[in-house]
């Protein structure tokens, strides 16, 4: 009687178990990832800028420091052996340094924004990457960029301070 009884129990908590549980987790991912998602599929996101984007950039550009350590052939997928980096790698490479890598974060939009300014019409499929590739674009060029992207989160920073709206 007594295993009969077990048994029972056992079998009654696995279904709440079997049936609970991944109901559970599919709603509480639900609304994060959807929100997540959007974003990261808005290549026009615009996500307040903090002071770490501008040590990723800063740390971006010292991974940058020669030509040699440029790879202008960027494919977006960023082994963490690599010797040598595309504009977007080194973005990558720094964010994880500094912070977590995120595809749409402020830096990463920052920098392609730079890229629409200085590049108009080029209209790239992957503006980081398409930039990187592109065979008129020198390691000179990609410089351009990072100084340029680190100027225009220095200002919004220096803009945000100077209304109270800074963020860490």
């Amino acid at each position: 009687m007594k295993t009969s009884r077990l048994l029972q129990t056992s079998v009654f908590i696995l279904v709440v178990i079997v049936a609970v549980v991944p109901a559970a987790i599919a709603q509480a991912g639900k609304t994060p990832s959807a929100k997540k998602t959007a974003q990261a599929d808005d290549s026009n996101a615009r996500p307040p800028v903090t002071k770490n984007d501008l040590v990723i950039v800063r740390r971006a550009d010292q991974i940058l420091d020669s030509e040699t350590r440029w790879n202008r052939a960027d494919t977006r997928v960023c082994p963490d052996t690599a010797k040598t980096f595309s504009l977007y790698c080194a973005l990558e490479k720094a964010s994880k340094e500094v912070d977590t890598f995120e595809h749409r974060s402020a830096v990463m939009q920052e920098t392609r924004f730079v890229i629409d300014e200085i590049a108009p019409n080029r209209n790239y499929d992957h503006r980081l990457m398409g930039y990187n590739n592109d065979p008129t674009t020198t390691f000179a060029d990609i410089k351009k960029i990072m100084r340029l992207t680190e100027e225009r989160i220095a200002a919004k920073l220096k803009d945000d301070s100077n209304t109270g709206k800074m963020q860490k």
